[in-house]
């Protein structure tokens, strides 16, 4: 069987930046095993799976360990394959997703612009008994703690305690299946982040787009505003202008092809 694939770094406009995803276009579902094994070849922090029906395409997400609920680098990629290569008559697609419904990406002069659900955290009243000790092993002292989506996410004092924070990966993953977020406003963005899912073989993720479905609520609500800048603070660094549009986020950012090929299974 031979597939054609695509790498692609999501939420920069240069190469080697942002979030690198793997697209695999199919034509019809491999098992999960199969998905499992292709993500692990890849060994990026996600593979996205495309399917076509008719004019959308079904989409599913997996690192080497799990599958993904939702991911937005990988349906940024994913979008920027069918409008840039399969389809560049094209100016927007949909994306039928099992856990989230269908994601809409567009496509204009100067953006992508990716359509997800805005989740609304909740405050935590009391700290889970995992989180509290990861919080003392990294020496942590979150202002806020809030959770949606399976995520921890911990405001922090400013951008440089986000910037300059140290993980400690192994007490990270305990908290599997929770990923945690940090978050504080930015310096010469509105607010800046990053995010670490190890127990999912992701130990920094370089930009998130999912984390920002919680982000962009919560700092909308913060900053009174609807439409903010966003930095991701990783090693690759990552960009987004993000917007609230009732009950969904759009994230505007762009992305950049860097590999071409076909996968043998």
């Amino acid at each position: 069987m031979r597939i054609p694939i695509f790498y692609v770094d999501a939420f920069t406009d240069r190469p080697f930046r942002g979030n690198p995803a793997a697209v695999c276009l199919l034509d019809s579902w491999l098992d999960d095993g199969q998905m499992h094994k292709v993500a692990a070849e890849n060994n990026l922090s996600a593979t996205a799976f495309l399917l076509p029906r008719g004019k959308e395409y079904e989409i599913r997400w997996f690192t080497a360990q799990s599958e993904l609920k939702l991911c937005g680098h990988a349906t940024l990629a994913s979008g920027f394959v069918v409008l840039n290569v399969l389809r560049p008559e094209g100016e927007e697609v949909q994306f039928s997703s099992r856990f989230h419904g269908t994601l809409t990406l567009q496509k204009s002069k100067t953006f992508h612009s990716l359509s997800l659900p805005a989740l609304s955290p909740r405050s935590l009243a009391e700290i889970p008994t995992g989180l509290n000790e990861v919080l003392s092993r990294m020496a942590l002292r979150p202002s806020e703690i809030w959770e949606a989506n399976q995520i921890y996410m911990l405001v922090l004092e400013d951008q440089h305690a986000v910037q300059n924070m140290t993980p400690d990966f192994e007490s990270l993953h305990g908290l599997h299946p929770y990923a945690v977020l940090i978050t504080a406003r930015g310096d010469e963005a509105d607010f800046v982040s990053r995010y670490f899912a190890p127990g999912y073989g992701i130990p920094e993720d370089p930009a998130t787009g999912s984390s920002h479905c919680l982000l962009a609520p919560y700092w909308s609500r913060r900053l009174g505003k609807s439409r903010m800048h966003a930095r991701q603070l990783s090693y690759r660094g990552g960009e987004l202008w993000c917007e609230m549009a009732a009950d969904r986020v759009l994230l505007q950012s762009n992305a950049v092809l860097t590999l071409r090929g076909t996968l043998s299974i």
